[in-house]
């Protein structure tokens, strides 16, 4: 049996024999045990005890807990949309195990239970008399709820106020069990979702919530109308403005001090530490959780109880230096990020810095010339130049000119010139070889019309750079061949005196000494950049020139964004001959989609749930909470009591009055 709260170490075996104890029971007297039912339970645990003595390979003896046996005789008859959502994530991971042959599958049982969920005094074994929860008089939607927690308590669940801060996959997930546990539908209860995001077409596949006609539209206000239309009874509002210091005048005092709680479905550190910073503030409850692909993690934070979600922080991802990205790259991720990178630096920050000019030329320059160095100014000043200059495209054949002599820069010129800073027998000043480890040598790519990839590249670049200016596009490959080998490009020849920096503290000393040599200069010496209006292009030259910047959207086949990315990608893994990558790879890093999978989402947010249901019943015990971790496909499952927040005396009452006395 596979463990997974070890604080309970012999709950697993203890509902093993009561789950096979239901169907003697139900065997016996025609039905299962009666909820709540004192004498019910009594014969049940008399069954069981039968069971374990039968049992001759593992007969439990001082585990075996009359009191659990007891309280799952009384509760079994209920259920809880919570526990169908951890339960029904792991089952489905377990049947894709079976059908796909991936991932270790459980051997052989495994048993969850959530007993902290029951009201303290009657989870926690005690001499003292237990209450019954108040049965439902009438069966209700939620009257299988009602037979374990009680009608009065539904009337709490109905009466309570929760701000769901993200309605993506974990959001969409939670306020479908919260439609189902009856939150927020009474008159006095209200649910609040926020969420900045439009729905895209990657989100389908695990944000159940949305259909393909909602793509564009706000999620929080699409995940409102769908649960609205599962419950109609709940009072639910849903937000486009995210939880953040420029929204204080939207969640403002009076917005936190009317919650209850706050459930976070975020999927960014710097966010989350946000919403938990409000809720210290406010002394709100807070569940953060998380995915990752199979894995999950739910963390409780409960006022003047546990710690704050901010009291513990991972260690920050390492970046990927910049001198790598440039022209040392060794694996795909980085080849992909400086296609990203690329792409927005031609088609994205260009057209954008153009346009701004184009709108107000006098306030661009000043802004240019008071926030950017020296370097970034002389930058922004060649890109508005390249892009409202005289010889801009005017026609989809001036974009195929383009297009070639930036495969020639990008994979024969700059890798040419590099090889010529450092040959591929290059001996460094300690004797050790330049190209060696981490360092692949690269080779230069000759253009040819023939090859497929290289003909991809041309095809969208062409294709972007026209839809910037307004030309008209085409995908006629055949014509784009036709023209393209028609285009001749000069000879490359390596030049003296350029600088190629071998890693990022080179790249900083020179950036440094840049720095040091332009504050060295006598205010009566202006640079050429500060003189940025007049280098800018006359706008009479360019008044009919309309500028269209893309924006990325990797879920856009028709927009040559992916194919400009994966094609720019591929041929610099050709140049460092570093293993190519298929397109779907290629989108998810570009696009920086984080793995979700359904059956991770819908466990991770029962298990959120759960907790929700202490808050509700006000659990004052840090032995009521439980963390988890799990990861689906090892399977691992684990539990844990919260940790408990530090306590600092600050002063004694005592050292307090002699200081005044």
């Amino acid at each position: 049996m596979l463990t997974c709260d070890f604080s309970k170490m012999s709950m697993p075996a203890n509902l093993h024999l009561a789950f096979q104890a239901v169907s003697r029971f139900q065997k016996q007297f025609n039905g299962p045990p009666k909820p709540w039912d004192e004498n019910d339970a009594e014969q049940f645990y008399q069954i069981v005890e039968k069971l374990n003595s039968e049992n001759r390979d593992q007969v439990l003896t001082d585990e075996l807990n009359k009191h659990w046996i007891k309280l799952f005789a009384k509760t079994c008859q209920g259920d809880l949309c919570p526990m169908q959502a951890v339960i029904g994530g792991i089952a489905a991971q377990e049947a894709m195990k079976a059908v796909t042959g991936k991932f270790m599958p459980i051997r052989q049982f495994f048993y969850f239970d959530a007993i902290e969920c029951l009201p303290e005094n009657v989870f926690q074994s005690s001499n003292e008399p237990v209450v019954v929860p108040d049965l439902p008089t009438k069966q209700t939607r939620y009257y299988s709820q009602e037979i374990i927690f009680g009608e009065s308590f539904q009337h709490k669940l109905a009466e309570s106020k929760y701000f769901v801060v993200g309605s993506g996959a974990i959001g969409c997930e939670m306020l479908k069990n919260f439609a189902m546990m009856g939150i927020g539908c009474s008159d006095k209860g209200h649910v609040y979702v926020t969420d900045m995001d439009s729905i895209e077409k990657s989100n389908l596949n695990r944000q159940f919530l949305f259909r393909s006609w909602d793509i564009g539209k706000m999620k929080s206000q699409v995940a409102t109308d769908a649960v609205k239309a599962m419950n109609p009874n709940m009072h639910i509002r849903a937000y486009i403005d995210g939880v953040l210091p420029e929204t204080e005048n939207i969640y403002n005092d009076e917005f936190f001090e009317r919650l209850d709680g706050v459930v976070n479905a975020l999927d960014n550190v710097k966010a989350r530490q946000y919403v938990d910073r409000r809720c210290v503030y406010y002394q709100k409850p807070l569940v953060d959780s998380g995915t990752l692909g199979t894995k999950a993690s739910v963390q409780v934070v409960v006022p003047f109880l546990t710690e704050s979600y901010s009291s513990t922080n991972d260690p920050p991802d390492p970046s990927v230096p910049m001198c790598t990205l440039r022209n040392f790259p060794n694996l795909i991720e980085h080849t992909i990020e400086w296609a990203r990178d690329n792409f927005a630096g031609l088609f994205t920050i260009p057209a954008q810095q153009a346009e701004e000019y184009m709108r107000d030329p006098k306030g661009f320059a000043e802004r240019t010339s008071k926030n950017h160095s020296e370097y970034d100014k002389n930058e922004i000043i060649e890109n508005v130049k390249r892009m409202l200059g005289a010889d801009h495209p005017k026609t989809f054949v001036d974009c195929i000119k383009w297009s070639r002599h930036l495969f020639e820069q990008q994979f024969y010129n700059t890798i040419a010139q590099l090889l010529y800073n450092f040959p591929r027998d290059h001996i460094t000043s300690k004797g050790d070889r330049f190209w060696s480890g981490n360092k692949r040598c690269p080779h230069v790519l000759k253009f040819d019309v023939n090859n497929k990839l290289h003909l991809d590249f041309i095809v969208a670049a062409s294709n972007l750079l026209a839809h910037v200016y307004g030309i008209q596009q085409t995908r006629d490959a055949q014509f784009i061949a036709k023209e393209v080998s028609q285009i001749h490009v000069p000879e490359f020849q390596p030049k003296a005196g350029v600088t190629i920096h071998e890693n990022d503290e080179q790249l900083r000393a020179d950036n440094e000494r840049q720095k040091n040599l332009n504050a060295m200069k006598k205010p009566g010496q202006e640079s050429e950049a500060d003189l940025i209006l007049q280098r800018f292009p006359q706008l009479d030259q360019s008044l009919r020139i309309q500028i269209r910047p893309h924006e990325f959207e990797k879920d856009d086949d028709t927009n040559f964004h992916m194919d400009y990315i994966v094609a720019t990608a591929n041929l610099r893994v050709e140049n460092y001959e570093i293993q190519t990558a298929e397109r779907s790879k290629i989108k998810r890093i570009a696009g920086n989609i984080i793995p979700a999978i359904a059956t991770t989402t819908a466990m991770v947010t029962g298990l959120v749930c759960l907790e929700v249901y202490k808050f509700i019943q006000g659990h004052k015990s840090i032995e009521s909470y439980r963390n988890a971790f799990a990861n689906l496909a090892l399977p691992f499952f684990g539990f844990s009591e919260p940790v408990p927040p530090k306590r600092q005396k600050v002063r004694t009452q005592t050292s307090f009055q002699s200081t005044f006395s």
